[in-house]
């Protein structure tokens, strides 16, 4: 595990641990050790700050890739920090350059690594599930690695898209694993990733209990149908 990755676990894990205490269900679904995808809903920046704080393993998060090219003080110590995270970059641009985050993702998970995943692409701007795309079924049959499905819950009360900061007080957050799919051996065609992601995101609405959109998530300066 990274250095930088442990002291946060110690220091932020441990505030948001005791500030919020989220209830935790289904933690024994994720695998103590070997490489595994971790799939989830997506409410709120502070997703990740709680699922890093509820899993004692190395998560590898990604991260638009421009945090790793910023310039000046603060865009070096955000690629320092992301860096000593180990996150993975990802292109947004798509084609050739947003494969790039696959390329890494691959050998991290073949070495044994968590890798995180939101198979929405973006964050709900109302609270529904949204249609997944295929990345993560793909990203699973080319690793050969379980996918665990995860469901938040809260995460947008506490920290609303806009809001800088998790607030005290502001909601119940909780943190859900789902039984791990095995799609070892599946083939990677366009219909087989769509029904593989299709079963995940049944799997993930299972676990949030939130309404089902049949179709992908708006761009965040697009109101929602």
């Amino acid at each position: 595990m990274p250095l930088l990755y442990t002291i946060g676990q110690l220091t932020v894990g441990n505030l948001l641990r005791w500030g919020w205490r989220p209830t935790v269900e289904g933690l024994e679904h994720v695998p103590e050790q070997g490489g595994a995808i971790l799939a989830g809903n997506h409410l709120s920046v502070a997703d990740e700050l709680f699922l890093g704080a509820t899993i004692p393993r190395h998560l590898a998060f990604w991260a638009k890739s421009e945090y790793f090219k910023g310039t000046g003080f603060r865009g070096q110590l955000t690629k320092s920090l992301l860096t000593g995270l180990g996150a993975i970059p990802v292109e947004r641009a798509g084609g050739r350059a947003a494969l790039s985050a696959f390329d890494a993702a691959i050998p991290a998970l073949k070495a044994g690594d968590l890798v995180v995943v939101y198979p929405e692409g973006t964050r709900s701007p109302d609270g529904r599930l949204y249609r997944g795309r295929t990345g993560a079924a793909r990203l699973a049959v080319l690793a050969g690695v379980p996918i665990v499905p995860v469901g938040m819950i809260g995460t947008e009360k506490v920290q609303p898209i806009g809001a800088r900061m998790p607030k005290l007080g502001a909601g119940k957050i909780t943190v859900r694993f789902g039984k791990p799919l095995d799609f070892t051996g599946r083939s990677d065609d366009r219909t087989s990733l769509r029904e593989m992601t299709d079963e995940l995101m049944t799997e993930i609405q299972k676990l949030t209990g939130q309404e089902y959109v049949s179709r992908y998530a708006p761009p965040r300066n697009q109101p929602p149908r």
